[in-house]
């Protein structure tokens, strides 16, 4: 039997690719399938799908009549119902869901809901069953999908397993999505499920599938669904769009978890597939899950009378998390409206005041709800969450000293009436941040830093605190290496605090301050190092090095490339044990003179006569006077380059 019914399914299978060749058109815009039950193992299965009768092609419509469904077991077995036709039993159009009076441009708009309705005799089994409806293909203007014209939708939803002679009722949604959103506009949609048996149901934004293609629209399903959305090359979202993250939106599109309310302000025009999801729990398992994908068209309608409550907080649908007091004032952001009705959600506690201001009777989450031009031909409303938890206050302090390269110690002393503080962002004031209660941090450099705190509770208060730390400029410093001739003095010059120790000592007539003196009667290279505090407790090491040499020495290099990268771009003499330089003058090849000085630590920067000197070898004299008073000149020659 099961043979005979394998070879039935495929030769409908292949009827259908022959048959539905010229169905191919981009015209549904969504699509949901429920079911009921009726007893003796009985299930009347029904199957909604939404049809753009403004932009699509008739002829398409038209055969989206008769529905082919397919019911499979939940393990993939085929049943006498997996390739079945449904004749529809409704064929409504949709009105709007505003009144064309309440809108400045009402765009044009055509929706068709074609319902249809099957009893079946599904025997109780130990998996279950899944019904499956596949149907080619979307709009092709759809902007969140790659593709959208090619590739089709498929709709499902499960039978969970039940004993003999007991069954499931799956969720109903209430309300048909709306067809036309405005931009900038608040959007405020309650897409909730009702369950005959009473169980829980809990909401989310979740992956569409594809299903069918131009090749084959009207495809008999298959007992195993199509990958996720996200997983074809050729069907998934666009760069931006995600399956949770559908549509853009400032405050973004929402959708809450518990009560199944849309909210949030698009900022995009265009049309988004929104798929929603509504689980339905029992005994803390999900049993079976409703799946309804729709087309949020959003245009540059202009509504009259638009309610607005801004969203202040990050919470969903969330007007302000109120933690300083238990007072609120609200903002109105409405447009187009002359009166205005507040209502505070405390029982008699309303106004009608364009901004009132309301003080609360207790801590807790209340519904706020702004009704304007009520009672008018064009009234709108809109329901932000207030929540009042007082009190929370962010604070922090830091201990360790305030060095350089010294550890610094942040401890979170945030406040809250509301315990525990279970979140907390640290900014360091130089592009660093940690996410940690009590932190560590380190600045590489001295310098004034303004450190912020934001931390929240349990309660989803949020606050910010910001200090300003003075990290020292410590900077020890032991001098420059030096090169002297031997039997001379040096002094040093050691900078950067209040307290030195030098080490070694050797041939030093002091070791704790900042500028001993060393005599070096032999030759030699010595090391020293400093180790240097300051008045506000930084400590630091620094080092020099002495290098005595045996007789005086003139260091001159034997090219230079002034070329302004600021490295060997001037030609000047280098000298040890001379007290003096009487003279520098540099001759070109000609004996003109193009340089002459008799500053120590002057040099020739490669010009003559305001220009810049030719490339080539350029000869120079140096007269030099010893420690001695000894005079002497010393000669040579060096290449210009550039």
């Amino acid at each position: 039997m099961l043979n005979k019914r394998l070879y039935l399914f495929i030769g409908f299978l292949l009827l259908s690719v022959v048959c539905s060749t010229h169905v191919y058109a981009t015209h549904i815009v969504g699509g949901e399938l429920t079911y009921k039950c009726l007893g003796g193992d009985k299930y009347q299965v029904t199957l909604v799908i939404y049809e753009d009768c403004l932009n699509g092609e008739p002829d398409a419509i038209a055969q989206d009549t008769p529905a082919y469904i397919g019911i499979f077991t939940k393990n993939g077995g085929l049943t006498q119902y997996s390739s079945d036709s449904i004749r529809p039993s409704s064929n409504v159009l949709v009105p709007p869901n505003f009144s064309n009076s309440c809108v400045n441009n009402p765009p044009a708009t055509c929706l068709r809901r074609v319902t249809f309705n099957k009893t079946y005799t599904l025997p109780a089994n130990g998996v279950g069953y899944r019904v499956i409806y596949v149907r080619c293909c979307r709009n092709a203007s759809i902007l969140n999908l790659n593709r959208p014209s090619e590739v089709g939708a498929t709709f499902f939803c499960d039978i969970p397993p039940t004993p003999s002679g007991q069954c499931n009722n799956s969720a109903y949604f209430k309300n048909t999505p709306p067809q036309i959103i405005c931009i900038n506009n608040p959007l405020v949609y309650d897409h909730s499920a009702t369950d005959p048996d009473g169980d829980s149901l809990s909401y989310e934004f979740c992956d569409a599938y594809p299903g069918g293609d131009y090749k084959n629209p009207k495809p008999f399903p298959s007992p195993f669904l199509p990958a996720p959305i996200s997983s074809p090359p050729n069907f998934g979202y666009r760069a931006g769009f995600t399956a949770t993250k559908p549509m853009g939106g400032n405050p973004l599109i929402q959708i809450d978890p518990k009560t199944g309310m849309i909210t949030g302000t698009p900022n995009i025009m265009g049309r988004f597939v929104v798929s929603v999801c509504c689980n339905e729990w029992r005994g803390g398992q999900i049993i079976n899950t409703v799946h309804r994908e729709f087309q949020f068209v959003v245009t540059n309608c202009s509504k009259a009378v638009v309610a607005n409550i801004p969203q202040l907080s990050t919470e969903y649908n969330t007007y302000i998390v109120q933690c300083d007091g238990m007072t609120v004032h609200f903002l109105n952001r409405s447009v187009g409206g002359f009166a205005y009705n507040w209502d505070f959600g405390v029982p008699g506690a309303t106004s009608t005041e364009f901004e009132p201001t309301y003080t609360y009777p207790d801590t807790g989450s209340y519904i706020v709800k702004l009704v304007v031009n009520k009672g008018t031909t064009c009234p709108d409303s809109i329901s932000r969450i207030v929540k009042v938890f007082p009190d929370f206050k962010a604070d922090f302090e830091q201990q360790g000293l305030l060095c350089p390269k010294s550890q610094i110690t942040f401890l979170d002393k945030s406040e809250s009436t509301y315990k525990p503080v279970t979140s907390w962002l640290w900014w360091f004031g130089d592009g660093t941040s940690a996410e940690d209660q009590n932190t560590q941090h380190i600045y590489d450099h001295g310098g004034t830093y303004n450190v912020s705190l934001i931390s929240g509770n349990v309660k989803g208060c949020v606050d910010t605190v910001t200090k300003q730390i003075t990290v020292e400029n410590f900077q020890p410093y032991a001098g420059d290496d030096t090169i002297i001739v031997k039997g001379e003095y040096i002094n040093f010059h050691a900078s950067g605090g209040i307290e030195y120790t030098w080490t070694p000592t050797t041939n030093l007539n002091f070791s704790d301050v900042p500028n001993p003196r060393g005599y070096y009667p032999d030759t030699g290279r010595f090391d020293y190092n400093v180790h240097i505090k300051s008045a506000f407790g930084c400590e630091g090491d620094d080092s020099i090095r002495v290098w005595v040499v045996g007789q005086s020495s003139l260091f001159m290099p034997s090219a230079f490339s002034p070329n302004g990268d600021g490295l060997n771009d001037r030609l000047r003499p280098r000298t040890v044990g001379y007290s003096k330089i009487r003279f520098f003058r540099v001759f070109n090849r000609w004996g003109e003179l193009v340089f002459d000085t008799n500053k120590f630590y002057e040099g020739w920067d490669g010009t003559y006569k305001g220009r810049r000197a030719e490339i080539g070898t350029y000869f120079w004299v140096v007269g030099v006077t010893d420690r001695f008073g000894n005079e002497s000149a010393i000669k040579g020659d060096a290449a210009l380059i550039r």
